[in-house]
């Protein structure tokens, strides 16, 4: 029987958490992912990301950013320098953005990603977005800054903002949460092939198991039944996206078959 080759890239993991990082690159590579995006969340993250990135060249991209979840008043002119200083060096801001959940206060936040968005703009990166319980207030100011290029990560927002959002141009990722998230599946469900990217969010738990980049098979296997499109055709289609977002001419590595 006759079988087609798939390659995949996975848009957004969190490398330097991992104990088994080669194991795990050496593993995507044989599931067909020819590329992975590696986001950073603060100073400490971000040297790692670099040094992965470069034991790992074409194949590891990094992506520098400063998470909601690690701002402190105290860290914020450093952790905005490191970024300012080595945004040359990086494909992307990631992963950055608004997470209204946590106790970290609004307005710090707010005043963190709007330095973040300049630097985005001044150094023409698309931008890789956190928005937990935050939706519309990250969208208004992705637009408000006139970002060219954003993926809301996981996102589980509403429809109508989603169409405020595929209308701007920007993507949303697929992650394996697709597997039993509802707001999520009529996320993906809803918006265009052209407009997302698959992802892992590696190391992330996804019913009780911790995800790998070689997981990135399970988000391509929900999109294409969520959207009842061919495997192949969200590879391909999905690994398009992420070249043109990243501006990365993903290569492949190992090449993943499945029969057709």
């Amino acid at each position: 029987m006759a079988t087609r080759e798939l390659y995949l890239v996975d848009g957004h993991a969190h490398l330097e958490e991992l104990g088994d990082l080669q194991e795990s690159l050496q593993e995507a590579k044989e599931a067909g992912v020819c590329g992975i995006l590696a986001v950073g969340m603060d100073i400490e993250s971000n040297k790692n990301i670099l040094q992965i990135a470069e034991a790992n060249t074409q194949y590891v991209y990094p992506a520098l950013g400063y998470h909601p979840w690690k701002i402190k008043e105290e860290e914020v002119e450093a952790n905005l320098s490191f970024i300012r200083d080595r945004v040359r060096k990086c494909v992307a801001l990631g992963e950055i953005g608004l997470d209204y959940k946590i106790k970290a206060k609004k307005e710090l936040q707010g005043r963190v990603f709007g330095d973040l968005l300049e630097i985005a703009f001044e150094s023409n990166k698309p931008i890789i977005i956190h928005c937990r319980y935050s939706h519309q207030r990250t969208f208004e100011m992705v637009k408000e800054k006139k970002i060219e290029k954003a993926v809301f990560h996981w996102y589980s927002g509403s429809i109508n903002l989603l169409d405020e959002i595929l209308s701007r141009g920007y993507f949303i990722s697929a992650t394996p949460a697709l597997v039993y998230s509802p707001p999520h599946q009529e996320a993906i469900k809803h918006a265009p092939i052209e407009k997302i990217l698959l992802e892992t969010d590696t190391p992330v738990s996804y019913q009780g198991r911790e995800a790998r980049p070689k997981d990135v098979q399970v988000s391509l296997g929900e999109v294409a039944r969520l959207k009842k499109l061919d495997p192949l055709i969200v590879a391909e289609r999905t690994t398009a996206n992420a070249s043109f977002f990243f501006h990365v001419p993903f290569q492949p590595q190992v090449s993943y078959s499945i029969c057709c």
